[in-house]
């Protein structure tokens, strides 16, 4: 677990990379086009991710500067770039106001494509 220290007023505030994560977990989700934020499911890789779990998101703390990965799947029919773009200033604008850490990078791996959502048919 990595931290991120700094001095306040009244004594030291620790952030640890997991908290950093969560937020740009969330941060990329509320993005149009992001379907989920995950490693995929592929094939061997799959089965070695139930043995030993790797997070879709990878934090590397290094003198109070984050250098942050995102693994995403996207809707089908959504422009890739677009997305992928929004998502890196979202994350790195979400990071970088709730925490006061400097991210140098955002970067972006699309694992996969979903089908979109189906719609609900109204009630009557």
């Amino acid at each position: 677990m990595d931290l991120s220290t700094s001095s306040n007023a009244g004594g030291r505030l620790q952030i640890s990379s997991e908290v950093i994560a969560k937020i740009a977990k969330l941060a990329t989700l509320e993005i149009d086009g992001v379907a989920e934020v995950t490693l995929g499911n592929v094939g061997v890789k799959n089965l070695l991710n139930k043995i030993a779990p790797q997070n879709p998101i990878q934090v590397e703390l290094k003198d109070d500067v984050a250098d942050i990965t995102v693994a995403i799947s996207v809707y089908m029919g959504a422009k890739i770039p677009e997305v992928s773009e929004k998502v890196q200033e979202n994350v790195k604008n979400s990071v970088q106001n709730m925490t006061q850490i400097t991210v140098a990078k955002v970067n972006i791996v699309v694992v996969g494509i979903t089908e979109e959502a189906p719609v609900p048919a109204p009630e009557f």
